[in-house]
């Protein structure tokens, strides 16, 4: 995947404005009890937007579309992406699309009905996936999610505390080309590059380019 700053700048723009728009909306608060940070939303969009993938899939838990939805709705958006969120049994699909329609965003995410572990065999190389470690299926999931080899990331969010092998990296660790880190945001969140570029070709250049962007008031 080759990264793209313009991308990444307007998707973290967009999702800045609107948890500041809708942060007081009772509307659109998407049903959520344990709202993931504000800042991990800006994050994660430019993240996925910046990355330029092509396709995105999310794994909700039994609460359904969360922040993180709308952070890669702003993404898919910004990119033209397929994101396809799947829903967990017994989800009214028609409630969840009033919510995204608050954000215009009804168009933006393909909402699917079923068991994640079967759906999921639906879809191949998959360039960003977001898994919620509150879908009682996580582990199998991890084994059998098809991802890009060749350039992926995987955002797994609560995690669960002393557990071995509850998270992606663990699952995939030693394997080449892999990157993984852990953060305290929200209720654990773990995130997992696979396939980095040339991680297999020496290098001869001295120097590595890095965009910066930055932001003023």
């Amino acid at each position: 995947m080759k990264w793209s700053p313009q991308d990444a700048m307007q998707a973290y723009l967009h999702t800045l404005q609107l948890c500041k728009t809708h942060s007081n909306d009772e509307d659109c608060t998407l049903g959520t009890r344990n709202i993931i940070q504000p800042q991990c939303m800006e994050f994660i969009s430019a993240l996925a937007a910046g990355n330029q993938a092509k396709l995105m899939v999310q794994v909700t838990s039994h609460q359904g579309i969360n922040p993180l939805t709308i952070a890669l709705a702003v993404a898919a958006k910004h990119t033209k992406t397929r994101f396809v969120c799947i829903l967990h049994q017994l989800q009214d699909i028609e409630n969840y699309r009033a919510h995204l329609s608050c954000y215009d965003f009804e168009d933006a995410v393909e909402l699917v009905y079923g068991n994640p572990c079967e759906v999921i065999m639906e879809f191949k190389n998959i360039d960003f996936a977001a898994i919620d470690c509150k879908f009682e299926g996580f582990l199998r999931l991890f084994e059998i999610i098809d991802v890009n080899l060749r350039g992926s990331v995987v955002v797994v969010s609560n995690i669960p505390e002393r557990r071995i092998g509850a998270s992606f990296g663990e699952v995939i660790k030693g394997r080449t080309g892999v990157e993984c880190v852990t953060r305290s945001i929200g209720e654990g969140m773990e995130l997992t590059r696979i396939g980095l570029m040339n991680c297999c070709k020496p290098q001869k250049k001295r120097f590595k380019r890095f965009h910066v962007i930055t932001f003023e008031d």
